[in-house]
């Protein structure tokens, strides 16, 4: 089953629910988030998060036949922000992602050297737009709405497509 399909999230969901509740019933953590097959906690004592985490990897690997992936399970601070579900997560606000932002001006670029149509940009930033709203974007999202525009309105094909109306 593909990665990101419907039926594969679903189904994650519900294989996971069993770690829901030992992190919930069990541990005790208050402050539990999952999406799918990633998973945060939040908790004030450094030492406390170190245990859950040697537990919640025995659980994993003796009832689901898992385990936490070694490169992306660590503890960090809030104040550094939080990767999850494709934002970057602090205590009062929420930021894309840089990659995301980087793949957005690509597509500007790219509609720019002519290698899409405007229309195809437009639906890219129409996706883009939906995504971004979830974090504290107004300004930057009005910064690449603007420059779409300034490139919309220097652009060549823009004078052809003024010739044919």
């Amino acid at each position: 089953m593909p990665l990101g399909n419907l039926t594969s999230q679903f189904f994650a969901n519900i294989y996971l629910n069993e770690l829901d509740q030992f992190v919930k019933h069990i541990l005790k953590a208050k402050h539990y988030i999952r999406y799918v097959d990633d998973f945060i906690i939040l908790h004030e004592n450094k030492q406390q998060l170190e245990k859950w985490i040697l537990e919640i990897n025995n659980f994993l690997s003796n009832k689901l036949d898992l385990e936490l992936h070694p490169d992306k399970s660590k503890i960090i601070a809030l104040s550094h922000g939080i990767d999850f579900v494709g934002f970057r997560n602090f205590y009062y606000y929420t930021l894309l992602r840089k990659r995301n932002i980087r793949k957005m001006y690509k597509k500007i670029e790219s509609f720019s050297n002519e290698e899409i149509s405007y229309r195809g940009l437009i639906e890219s930033f129409q996706g883009w737009r939906a995504y971004s709203k979830w974090a504290n974007t107004f300004k930057l999202q009005r910064r690449v709405l603007k420059q779409i525009q300034a490139i919309k309105k220097n652009s060549k094909r823009d004078l052809i497509d003024k010739y044919l109306i």
